[in-house]
């Protein structure tokens, strides 16, 4: 075998065990219990930008981006715009004219402002609303239309019924051999009630509930558990999702 199969291979074993592994699972989710205490997710910026995501997803993002080269990446919710920024750079290293849609029901005039200002902005285009409006979707679907390789990632509001709806409209504009990415499934792993106080979702009403519904009897999609198994620390435990067919 050449180096570079024995490689592949050897790293293909190791995550593989890695997915078996409860109690590295186990710990991996005590730790970000722990760093949760600190807000650690919103300790990193991209280019500038802050930017809500663990690492491993950040690099995760970058894996998939590298490998589907779309020519538009889809995002639901904007925030502070670092995610945006992440994915209109890796297209600015891949070349060509790909560009990135974020959708938010509020765009902030100071993260507007700040967004406007980055270089990557040449490759970023914006709707204010609400991502399952009728009138976003024509739009939304008009850039789709336009577009031969489409990535989405989801990233709005994270209760249930949101998420689900989100991924009746979106799922379809994914195209054969790329990604719909879910973030914030770990919730439905933290403790029931440890976001009630501020938030509408907990366990049992989430974006991972959301996808397990999706994904009851769908073929077009399944997870990528060779990529998702080697995160262990993640935003999207099972939720990066490649469409098949």
């Amino acid at each position: 075998m050449d180096p570079i199969s024995q490689f592949k291979q050897e790293r293909a074993t190791d995550i593989a065990a890695m997915g078996d592994d409860e109690e590295l699972k186990k710990k991996s989710l005590d730790w970000m219990l722990h760093a949760d205490k600190y807000k650690y997710t919103y300790n990193y910026t991209w280019l500038g930008r802050p930017i809500i995501k663990y690492p491993n997803d950040i690099v995760a993002t970058q894996q998939i981006v590298w490998d589907v080269k779309p020519d538009l990446i889809i995002e639901t919710g904007i925030a502070h715009g670092g995610s945006l920024i992440l994915s209109a750079s890796l297209l600015e290293l891949i070349g060509g004219d790909g560009r990135v849609l974020g959708i938010d029901i509020d765009i902030r005039e100071h993260n507007r402002k700040e967004i406007e200002a980055h270089p990557m902005v040449k490759r970023i285009d914006m709707i204010e609303g609400s991502s399952i409006a009728d009138d976003v979707m024509d739009q939304v679907r008009a850039a789709a239309s336009k577009a031969s390789r489409v990535m989405v990632f989801l990233d709005s509001l994270h209760t249930h019924d949101h998420v689900l709806k989100e991924l009746e409209l979106y799922a379809p504009l994914v195209t054969v051999g790329s990604y719909l990415v879910l973030p914030d499934t770990f919730i439905e792993y933290f403790p029931k009630g440890y976001y009630a106080h501020n938030r509408p979702w907990d366990v049992g009403n989430n974006p991972m509930t959301a996808m397990r519904a999706f994904m009851d009897g769908n073929t077009d999609f399944e997870i990528d558990r060779d990529l998702c198994n080697k995160l262990m620390i993640t935003e999207a435990f099972d939720g990066y999702l490649r469409r098949v067919k």
